[in-house]
């Protein structure tokens, strides 16, 4: 050991006035004097110019610097690279080295990039760059990437400490040294693998790889692939408003994207949507890709499927639903093979577009049993999101969510516990194992009431009434001040929709548990109609359908006056119709208010109070029926697929009368 640091000394002798004429070198117990910095350094700082120590053990500036090495000076004036390994102190030397002149070859390259897929820790990666000796440019770079994908947690890295590795230090040095003959591919490459690890900018290496880059982007002859991960290492350094960044979009808008292979598409749809396309920018060039996405469609994998559907929605596109169609129907196919985080972009982006294939649902519909328990619990919940957006009763789906549900849901963040039980709510379905479910469901609020955001609370517990499970014990809490002061801050204030969900949730329990005795929700906070423009507990009645029944009441009860349309109950509900009697059971006109015996309220169900899919009224249709015969009235329901049966007019009037008047004589009016 004291033989090579002795050889070592001797040719940093030889080459250091050279190098560092500023340096006066002498060498006291193998520590060499900085005299400008008046502060001790090793040998191998100098030889891998850090500013502080690479090394763990056994260095004399690590004692006086402790706790203060950073990455971003692990370069800083370079000496030269070594034709050989990189030696560091004591016994630790990296034997890896990039080399341009002898490169690996293409299989052994793909070898090692398999090998690092698998890797799942930061250890395992370096000890696998360790294990080799000649590394290319694209390796190198890629061990940046891989150890940014395993380290990244935000806009930080869980583990700051891995960047002062030897081995990070010395892949570092040796990228920075031989910057100027890395290929086009690894040097943009390896440039936006440091932006990943948030190294300083202005560190050595990140100027030499940005400034070789500027030279090669000057000469024009990067790839469409080059210049996307240019752009998108600038974007990270410098912001949207860069030089280089606006050099590189004017690179690619040279080629028409007709001309574009499916990689050169997907990775100008990325970089637009990580910032560069904000705004409306580049929105001529986005229309001309989207028209070159619909020709090449049926050739996309699962990724280039899931990356460009969620371009489209960071991007705001509306006047895509030609290619969403297109790429949905291309999805099909690929169910089974998209990963977690594909299948949960695909769904994301077919939720924001409002866009359901019946072959894409079945294509689920098969898959989702089958990985129930295994997916990723952010994967279920967007299955189970995506059919109850679209209103999709799916009995396998929801069977094998409520299932997973049970075993899972302490697994689960409390968005994902709402998310799983809304749609349930939503479609007024109860599963088979329901008590179970639900039973979990009383387990994780008692578990981690504390841990919901007040509004996702509040969606759960409305849920659950939909389909008669009553959070007694909850609602307490919920109707407190503490909790409705938190729905005010959580936002600019409670907007009437929130309203409307406490108002039912109290009503529900003063309607069906007679035994809560809980505070009351305080007028402030009560609706006069649960009937509101956009989001609404009530769904407006289909116009062409409620004018055919009108119509047809008018001929059976012989005057428009004898019914009364839109009404407004006390208790927030809308009747679509309302026909009041006497005590004898003849009809009152609807402006009389005294003598009425009961109040016959009519369901004009259409289409939209139903799933899509079976003849299920939706909860919140369910929930206002139930209420209104707690409330007294009689509902009569005339659901669409009913009334759509009837030929003529008689068929329709003798209908109306056995709904209405089902025990009755036909009347002469």
């Amino acid at each position: 050991m004291a033989l090579k640091l002795t050889q070592k000394l001797q040719l940093l002798g030889k080459t250091g006035k050279h190098l560092y004429p500023h340096l006066r070198l002498g060498f006291p117990t193998g520590i060499l004097s900085h005299k400008s910095l008046g502060e001790p350094l090793c040998v191998a700082c100098l030889w891998t110019s850090a500013s502080h120590c690479i090394q763990m053990r056994g260095c004399l500036k690590l004692q006086l610097d402790c706790g203060k090495m950073c990455l971003s000076s692990v370069v800083r004036d370079p000496m030269f690279l070594t034709t050989g390994s990189v030696g560091l102190h004591g016994e630790s030397v990296l034997r890896f080295r990039l080399s341009q002149q002898h490169r690996p070859t293409e299989a052994e390259e793909q070898a090692f990039l398999d090998r690092l897929k698998s890797c799942s820790t930061s250890r395992q990666v370096l000890r696998l760059l360790c294990s080799v000796g000649l590394i290319s440019d694209i390796m190198a770079a890629s061990v940046l990437h891989r150890v940014a994908d395993l380290e990244q947690q935000g806009f930080s890295l869980r583990d700051p400490t891995v960047l002062e590795k030897d081995t990070i230090r010395a892949l570092c040095f040796q990228l920075e040294g031989d910057s100027v003959h890395l290929t086009d591919a690894g040097l943009v490459s390896a440039l936006l693998g440091c932006t990943r690890l948030f190294l300083d900018p202005w560190s050595t290496l990140v100027v030499r790889l940005v400034t070789e880059s500027q030279e090669r982007l000057d000469r024009g002859q990067m790839s469409m692939g080059q210049l996307c991960m240019l752009g998108k290492a600038m974007l990270a350094l410098e912001g949207p408003g860069c030089g280089m960044l606006e050099q590189v979009m004017t690179q690619i808008q040279k080629w028409e994207p007709a001309q574009w292979c499916l990689a050169d598409l997907v990775a100008v749809y990325k970089l637009l949507c990580d910032g560069v396309g904000e705004g409306g920018c580049y929105q001529g060039l986005l229309n001309t890709m989207h028209t070159h996405a619909v020709s090449i469609t049926y050739s996309m994998d699962p990724t280039a499927i899931s990356e460009i559907l969620s371009a489209l929605v960071k991007l705001k596109q509306t006047q895509v639903m030609p290619l969403v169609i297109s790429l949905c129907k291309q999805a099909v196919r690929h169910v089974p093979h998209f990963r977690d985080e594909e299948l949960m972009l695909v769904l994301g982006a077919l939720i924001h577009f409002g866009h359901s294939d019946s072959h894409f649902v079945t294509a689920l519909t098969r898959h989702t049993p089958k990985t129930a328990f295994t997916s990723h619990p952010e994967t279920i919940t967007k299955v189970i999101q995506y059919f109850g957006r679209r209103n999709i009763l799916s009995l396998p789906v929801f069977d094998a969510v409520a299932e997973s549900f049970v075993y899972r849901a302490d697994d689960y963040d409390t968005s994902q516990v709402a998310r799983q039980i809304m749609p349930f709510g939503k479609l007024g379905y109860l599963p088979p194992n329901a008590g179970e479910m639900f039973g979990k469901v009383e387990a994780v609020l008692h578990t981690r009431f504390s841990n919901f955001q007040p509004r996702t609370l509040l969606n759960l517990l409305h849920s659950c009434i939909l389909v008669e499970r009553f959070p007694v014990n909850f609602v307490s809490k919920v109707f407190s001040t503490y909790f409705l002061q938190q729905l005010h801050e959580q936002g600019t204030g409670i907007d009437r929709f929130i309203l409307a969900q406490l108002t039912q949730l109290y009503m529900t329990v003063k309607l069906e548990c007679p035994s809560y005795e809980g505070p009351r929700l305080l007028p402030k906070y009560l609706v006069k109609s649960f009937l509101v423009a956009g989001r609404s507990l009530e769904t407006p009645v289909d116009g062409h359908f409620y004018n055919s029944v009108k119509t047809a009441l008018v001929d059976l009860l012989g005057d428009r006056s004898y019914f009364a349309s839109k009404v407004l109950t006390p208790y927030c509900y809308t009747l679509d119709v309302e026909i009041k009697l006497d005590e004898e059971g003849y009809v009152l006109p609807a402006t009389r208010n005294d003598e009425v015996h009961k109040r016959i309220a009519l369901c004009i169900d259409g289409h939209k109070r139903f799933t899509t899919n079976t003849r299920r009224l939706l909860g919140k249709e369910a929930i206002k029926q139930r209420h209104l015969r707690l409330l007294g009235y009689e509902v009569v329901q005339i659901p669409f697929y009913e009334f759509e049966k009837l030929k003529d007019k008689t068929d329709i009037m003798d209908y109306l009368h056995k709904k209405v008047f089902p025990h009755s004589y036909r009347l002469s009016w």
